[in-house]
């Protein structure tokens, strides 16, 4: 006689029944979340090109909405946004670049130099490490310089794959600066009306926390960049120019970014003029970096952004090891994002389940005259 499965059931306790519901429902939505996550590493490039475009939006919507009170048309404000923001990327590499150029034998002779200092202070230094061991710490030191460089056709297909989402990013600028109401009221029309206003509210709490952060990231990466531009020049550590920039892209990465380009800098700093010089430019990172840490940051980050250090680290790696470089940028706008849509949602849900306020008294309404109905 086979056995009842409902009188099964009924001997099973109910906090094991729970568990092994909890359980299948993880396992179901992590299977989810790692089937979007494989998609997402395939077309990496687009989605990394749609994060970017968003953020660039976010950044120069106001010269447009400045140009469209000015009476351009839509496309033209777009059109000229996209331009000013060009001009001012590859001036800035243009620049740097001639600057590069014109001091590189300089530079060759300075780096030359400071690697043969940099072999007295191992070998005399407080290691006292032998020739021997030198010679083994450079040749490990070049094999990895090597295997880090791509070779020709991985080069080329990178560099391929970089203009493509490159293009594919300038042209969703373009269309999101002309477009974008519109496709989001579009966007917003197909979905039930008893869901939209959730979904605006949401949509709106997101866009607000993006902006505020990408607004707010450049000012911390303009003031980092400014700060250490004018130490290093003060000091004449060669590549200043190059480093202030490499400082300025480096902020938009929080908490780890700063720290690489300061240790780039002061790498370079000791190559140049040696410890001492070394030394001054570590004073001044870490000047301003406890600067900008403990008052800009906190000031201007925090109520856009308002993630723990923890939740900002881990969003930091996970982005790194999913899509590199690119990924650690995005990673966190997107979390912020998504705290600040869900936050936006559910007090949107809340707002529309909450219980009406109970209607005013008749004798509250003006042009009523039942004054004598009320209690004196």
């Amino acid at each position: 006689m086979r056995p009842d499965p409902m009188r099964l059931a009924a001997r099973v306790p109910g906090w094991l029944l729970t568990a092994a519901a909890v359980t299948g429902c993880l396992l179901v939505l992590g299977a989810g979340a790692y089937a979007l996550i494989r998609v997402l590493v395939v077309i990496a490039p687009v989605v990394l090109a749609v994060v970017a475009a968003l953020l660039l939006t976010a950044l120069v919507a106001p010269m447009t909405r400045l140009l469209r009170a000015l009476r351009l048309p839509d496309w033209l404000a777009a059109l000229l946004t996209v331009l000013a923001l060009l001009l001012v990327l590859l001036g800035s590499l243009v620049l740097i670049g001639l600057r590069v150029i014109s001091q590189f034998e300089d530079l060759r002779r300075e780096l030359t130099s400071g690697l043969r200092r940099l072999h007295q202070m191992l070998v005399s230094g407080p290691l006292h490490l032998d020739e021997r061991q030198v010679t083994a710490l450079t040749t490990g030191a070049q094999r990895a310089v090597r295997s880090a460089i791509p070779g020709p056709a991985a080069g080329a297909a990178g560099a391929a794959e970089t203009l493509t989402a490159a293009v594919l990013t300038l042209l969703l600028l373009f269309f999101l600066l002309r477009d974008g109401t519109t496709a989001w009221q579009r966007a917003t029309a197909l979905v039930p009306e008893r869901r939209r206003g959730r979904l605006t509210a949401a949509a709106a709490a997101g866009w607000h926390s993006v902006t505020w952060y990408v607004r707010g990231i450049v000012v911390i990466a303009a003031v980092d960049a400014i700060g250490i531009g004018i130490a290093l020049v003060v000091l004449r550590v060669p590549l200043a120019l190059a480093l202030t920039l490499l400082t300025f892209m480096a902020a938009f990465v929080p908490i780890v970014g700063a720290t690489v380009a300061g240790t780039v800098a002061v790498g370079v700093a000791f190559l140049a003029h040696g410890p001492t010089t070394a030394l001054l430019v570590l004073a001044a990172v870490l000047l301003v970096q406890q600067t900008e840490g403990h008052l800009l940051h906190p000031l201007v980050m925090r109520r856009a952004v308002r993630l723990h250090p923890v939740v900002t680290l881990l969003a930091i790696g996970v982005g790194t090891l999913l899509a590199g470089i690119a990924g650690a940028l995005v990673a966190v706008p997107t979390c912020a994002f998504v705290y600040h849509a869900v936050a936006g949602y559910r007090s949107a849900a809340r707002a529309e389940s909450a219980p009406p306020e109970p209607a005013a008294d008749a004798g509250d309404q003006p042009g009523d005259d039942h004054s004598d109905d009320r209690d004196p």
